[in-house]
């Protein structure tokens, strides 16, 4: 079984993955260190080494800050691959209607994220991930794995220096539903509680209980910028939908406000999830009656 964190050799084959071979090669034919390439770009060596092994993408004008170093002798063309890439990604992985949204996510200070059913994207394992995308009609193997790909790629938002704060509201069906049997929701349980331990994320379960509630009405993503008024991001069954008009927006930051009241403080909701990663998964066991006929 795969392991929630993707390997090298599946790194080499993201954008971020190609991108890191190119910066790499470049520094190795200039005869630097990842350590002397640091001290040039004022980045820190272990920025450079995340970015070389496709851990982590370049961060805004990385790809040009790299390009401006004499000694990499460059002629502009990292930053003209990034872009490529970029483009190129999407053209396989996103409909088009989806293509700007990872820029948004990517420019977010906050990014505040409701789920009535599935695990937000941004912490996803790739088996529910793939386990999610498999359910497509007239989708191929290599298709899936692309968007499998796309989508994992973009967790890297998280991780990037400055990262947005992700506050996630869900609802505990999520975390019920047993997305890829057993075993995979346990391992996607068990990354919701690391992230929920994590300074820049949130997660906060409406439970059962509860009842009727303004989220039922469906998921949505609103996305805070320092220098831009917020942009939203809805799906519907046949596409999503990038909202940036203004009264449309704060229309759905009121609702964010309603649902988010419904739902547990932040310790409490860890601990839904906890109790649910330890008995909550279980098969549950056959009636008498159902045993006898097996």
């Amino acid at each position: 079984m795969p392991s929630n964190g993707a390997s090298n050799e599946d790194r080499s084959k993201t954008p971020e993955g190609v991108f890191g071979k190119a910066l790499k090669f470049y520094r190795e034919r200039a005869g630097l260190s990842q350590m002397e390439l640091a001290a040039l770009s004022n980045y820190s060596n272990s920025v450079i080494n995340k970015i070389e092994r496709g851990y982590r993408p370049p961060a805004e004008n990385f790809p040009e800050r790299m390009d401006a170093i004499p000694e990499l002798q460059t002629n502009g063309e990292l930053a003209r691959w990034w872009e490529w890439l970029k483009d190129s990604s999407r053209q396989g992985a996103y409909p088009g209607w989806f293509a700007p949204w990872p820029d948004f996510e990517a420019m977010a200070t906050t990014l505040r994220w409701y789920e009535l059913i599935t695990v937000p994207g941004l912490l996803q394992t790739p088996d529910y991930a793939r386990a999610i995308l498999k359910t497509r009609i007239n989708t191929t193997d290599d298709e899936i794995d692309e968007m499998v790909d796309a989508r994992i790629a973009r967790q890297a938002v998280l991780t990037k220096d400055d990262p947005p704060t992700l506050w996630i509201v869900i609802t505990e069906f999520v975390l019920r539903c047993p997305v890829g049997g057993t075993y995979v929701m346990r391992e996607q349980l068990n990354k919701l509680i690391e992230a929920a331990k994590t300074p820049n994320v949130i997660i906060q379960v409406i439970p059962t209980a509860q009842g009727a509630h303004e989220g039922l009405r469906g998921p949505f993503i609103i996305a805070d910028f320092r220098d831009r008024p917020p942009v939203a991001y809805q799906d519907t069954a046949v596409r999503g939908q990038i909202i940036d008009d203004t009264d449309e927006a704060a229309s759905l930051m009121v609702m964010w406000d309603t649902i988010k009241a419904e739902a547990l403080p932040r310790a409490a909701s860890l601990a839904l999830i906890e109790e649910v990663a330890k008995n909550g998964l279980e098969p549950r066991p056959m009636a008498q009656g159902q045993q006898e006929q097996q």
